[in-house]
């Protein structure tokens, strides 16, 4: 919790405080995961080394205020890499790109920068390791995602995406013996386990990944609202509507039988959900910045929500290095940048 916002919250408020004040369970972990804390360094610390334009393909982490900031600094983002004139600098998001995106960036002699989240990384190596194996891949995730186009483009021949178990069914494949299956990785816990079942009712001999591809700052923020919702009548997600983890948040939260909203700020807050509440959850997807945190609860604070606790579930301390492109331009400029600008 950073310094302004424990600076909000009322002297003498504690866990102790009485279950008749209305109180906000802030809840810990959330927001930014390591992930996007590199992504949004890249940019910055692109924009401070190279100046301004740099070019951005889609948005660096599905949050519109971050994007929007980033934008005022000298970020231009775009959707394709045709929008970016050649031999320009461009940055891919965090959600990763296909190898059909990098062909047509060293066609167009563009200088690029590498942002993907290194546990988006992990997932596309995985695909073209099945594949070479000659497996068939099923790959679980939402089809109009970033993340999951980027994955698909790595071995499209061989690759089919489902988003529910009900589209198991329809499922056909080559050799059922030779199936292997990945994940997105910022869906629901349970909805990936429900259709990970239905894949191995289907194909007894499907394998999937020596680790999990749901991402620890996913899984971790779910947990924390699964551990919470039954003591708030109402849980608050932060987070933009084009952000998977935050979705799945408050996916969590209803499923549990507790009323859960996505808000981008306090101003998406209705003055109805709050009423006949006495105790309120808040969180924040892995892409939402503290300071729209701050501001919900400043206004929850403002409409008699006066004891604040801060719930924290689990600790993380994840870090991810910077992309290569960028240690050695900092390192070409003299080592000026040697602490990534938060």
């Amino acid at each position: 919790m950073t310094k302004s916002a424990v600076e909000s919250i009322p002297a003498g408020n504690t866990a102790g405080s009485s279950p008749s004040q209305k109180r906000v369970l802030l809840l810990k972990p959330r927001g930014f995961c390591a992930g996007v804390v590199r992504a949004i360094d890249v940019v910055k610390i692109a924009l401070e080394t190279f100046g301004a334009p740099i070019y951005v393909r889609r948005e660096i982490v599905h949050n519109r205020y971050v994007v929007n900031e980033l934008a005022e600094k000298g970020a231009i983002f775009v959707h394709e890499i045709d929008d970016v004139p050649e031999g320009q600098r461009v940055i891919y998001s965090a959600h990763g790109v296909s190898p059909a995106v990098r062909e047509i960036s060293k066609a167009r002699h563009l200088k690029v920068i590498d942002a993907t989240c290194p546990l988006v990384t992990k997932v596309h190596i995985e695909a073209v390791k099945f594949a070479r194996q000659g497996y068939s891949l099923i790959l679980i995730g939402h089809r109009d995602h970033d993340e999951i186009e980027g994955t698909l483009g790595e071995v499209p021949d061989v690759t089919q995406v489902v988003s529910s178990a009900r589209e198991v069914e329809t499922l056909q494949v080559p050799d059922p013996e030779r199936v292997a299956y990945l994940t997105q990785t910022t869906l629901s816990l349970d909805e990936a386990r429900d259709i990970i079942h239905a894949l191995k009712a289907k194909f007894p001999k499907i394998v999937g990944p020596h680790s999990q591809d749901i991402c620890y700052a996913t899984e971790n923020r779910q947990v924390a609202v699964r551990n919470v919702a039954h003591k708030a009548d109402v849980v608050l997600v932060v987070g933009s509507t084009n952000s998977s983890n935050s979705n799945r948040l408050v996916e969590v939260s209803r499923n549990l039988g507790t009323m859960g909203y996505l808000i981008d700020n306090s101003q998406a807050i209705d003055p109805a959900w709050l009423q006949n509440v006495t105790t309120v959850a808040v969180t924040a997807g892995a892409s939402a910045p503290e300071i729209l945190v701050e501001d919900v609860v400043n206004y929850l604070n403002q409409s008699g929500f006066a004891n604040v606790e801060e719930v924290e579930v689990m600790p993380e301390n994840v870090r991810f290095g910077l992309p290569p492109e960028i240690v050695q331009a900092i390192g070409s400029a003299g080592g000026a940048q040697s602490d990534p600008v938060r």
